[in-house]
């Protein structure tokens, strides 16, 4: 018998899904100037295919845009695009589109940083090892968090989420899905007012969290049977208020989960068309 495996590498945790980051946005034709034309994601073809309201398909999870006040998430969505010189390319191309906003865009030795036309921070790496298999996804969100918060937020994922989570580097990392991860990095910058934007996770134990919130008093929205809120980060221990991101919570008996999303192949035009090439490969297990 063949010995040798780490089983335990395996285990998932109680958060088996990281499915979208929710920012509002007061322009749509700007938001598929960026996310679309210059990152090359998709544009759900099924649903929230309006005016008021976009889905972005990166992978297996989304970006939710809806028509409102700009939204700023209080960190950085990490993306994996295969392509580091064609994405530059349409990076370059998409400056006159979004010209007169905060589009910015630049090279580190590790990924591309892109700046959406509200402020939006997103980091766009090539499919590495450390991110599994996914060759186009969201691997990381990462939030900036008071110093000393850290900690705290760990054991509010242990022990309210039962989800797997770590301190590194003054981060609390915490598994959210199979090669993907919540980033808590502490900053000595006090972060900006929270403006309302939120991430979306599906739970296996969907009851057990619930119970737990609502014994401290944390569910701010009761949405139907598939699904609840909640706010604020606190630490078990003392109850305090670490931090406050949305979190919408929904059970794997939600009628979206796991659904198919359709994912284009951003190289694809219709002066250099290649037959059978229309389609991205998301990988993952």
């Amino acid at each position: 018998m063949r010995k040798g495996y780490d089983r335990a590498a395996e285990d998932l945790g109680n958060i088996v899904a990281l499915e979208h980051v929710n920012t509002r946005i007061p322009d749509q034709q700007l938001a598929t100037a960026f996310y679309v034309s210059a990152l090359g994601l998709t544009r759900d073809p099924y649903l929230m295919t309006g005016t008021d309201n976009m889905w972005v398909n990166v992978g297996r999870s989304q970006f939710h845009l809806p028509t409102s006040k700009p939204e700023v998430l209080r960190g950085r969505v990490g993306i994996v695009i295969p392509g580091r010189e064609a994405l530059l390319a349409r990076l370059a191309r998409a400056r006159h589109a979004l010209d007169s906003t905060r589009f910015a865009f630049a090279e580190h030795e590790g990924f591309v940083e892109a700046v959406s036309p509200w402020g939006n921070v997103i980091r766009v790496h090539e499919p590495q090892p450390r991110f599994g298999r996914m060759r186009l996804g969201m691997p990381y969100v990462e939030l900036d968090v008071p110093g000393g918060a850290a900690e705290g937020i760990a054991r509010f994922y242990r022990e309210i989420m039962d989800a797997p989570a770590r301190l590194e580097d003054g981060a609390a990392r915490v598994d959210v899905g199979p090669d993907q991860v919540l980033v808590y990095r502490e900053s000595e910058r006090e972060p900006p007012p929270y403006d309302g934007h939120h991430i979306q996770v599906y739970l296996a134990d969907f009851s057990g969290p619930y119970r737990r919130l609502l014994e401290r008093g944390l569910i701010s929205e009761e949405s139907d049977q598939h699904q609840y809120r909640f706010r604020d980060l606190v630490d078990p221990a003392s109850g305090r208020r670490l931090f406050t991101l949305e979190h919408e919570v929904r059970s794997m008996r939600h009628p979206l989960f796991a659904r198919p999303l359709v994912n284009r192949n951003p190289e694809q035009s219709n002066v250099r068309y290649a037959p059978g090439y229309d389609a991205a490969e998301i990988g993952g297990r």
